[in-house]
C-alpha cells in the first residue's frame, strides 16, 4: 500500500526543494528522494549509503551500483534495481554488461573477484547469512578483505533501502527519470 504522505506531506521549504529538482532534472522526483527528505531522521540512509557507495573502496562506483542492483534484484525491488541498473550503466558505459550480470551473474561478462562477491552477497542477501567458506571462496577468487568488507556495506545498505522501497510501494519511474537520477548519482553521490 503506496503512503501518500511521500506525494503530499512535506514541510513547505522541503515542497519548494522538491520542486526545483523537478524543474532542474525535468523528470519526477523519484519517491527515494521524497523519503530521505520527508524523514531524514528516521530513514537516516544518507550517510551510511553514501559511504558504502561512495566512500574510498578499492571497488570502482560502476561496481558497487552493480551489487546494489544485484542484491535488490534478489530482494525483488524493482525500484532499485530500475535506479542502481541505470547508474552502474551510466558508469560503465555498458549496457550489456548490466543486463547480463543481473541475467546470469555465472555467464556475465566480469572479473572473477565481482563474481565471486555477487555470489556471496546473493546468498546473504537471501539467506541471511553467510559462512566462512563464503569468505574464502571470495579470497580464493582474488577478492582482498577490504573489499570483501566494502561489498558487505553495500549489500547492509541496499538490504534496508530495499525493504523500504517495497514497503512504501516506491513507483519504478520512467528510463528517462532513472538516468537523470543516475545522472545525479554520479556526480553527486547519495548525501
Amino acid at each position: 500500500m503506496r503512503l501518500d504522505i511521500l506525494d503530499r506531506g512535506h514541510r513547505l521549504r522541503t515542497k519548494a526543494v522538491l520542486a526545483l529538482i523537478r524543474l532542474v532534472s525535468r523528470q519526477p522526483v523519484v519517491d527515494a528522494v521524497k523519503l530521505a527528505l520527508y524523514r531524514p531522521d528516521f530513514y537516516g540512509g544518507g550517510p551510511l549509503t553514501h559511504e558504502a557507495m561512495r566512500g574510498p573502496s578499492e571497488w570502482s562506483i560502476g561496481d558497487r551500483e552493480l551489487m546494489a542492483a544485484f542484491v535488490s534484484q534478489v530482494n525483488e525491488c524493482p525500484f532499485c534495481v530500475a535506479a542502481h541498473s541505470a547508474t552502474s550503466t551510466l558508469w560503465y558505459g555498458d549496457d550489456a554488461r548490466v543486463t547480463a550480470t543481473l541475467a546470469d551473474v555465472e555467464t556475465a561478462p566480469i572479473e572473477e573477484p565481482l563474481r565471486a562477491t555477487l555470489r556471496m552477497l546473493g546468498k546473504l542477501t537471501r539467506q541471511q547469512s553467510i559462512d566462512e567458506d563464503d569468505i574464502r571462496a571470495a579470497l580464493a577468487a582474488s577478492v582482498s578483505p577490504r573489499r570483501i568488507e566494502d561489498a558487505l556495506a553495500v549489500c547492509l545498505a541496499f538490504n534496508i533501502t530495499d525493504r523500504l522501497a517495497n514497503a512504501f510501494d516506491f513507483s519504478v519511474a520512467s528510463p528517462e527519470a532513472m538516468n537523470a537520477g543516475a545522472r545525479h548519482l554520479v556526480k553527486h553521490g547519495y548525501r
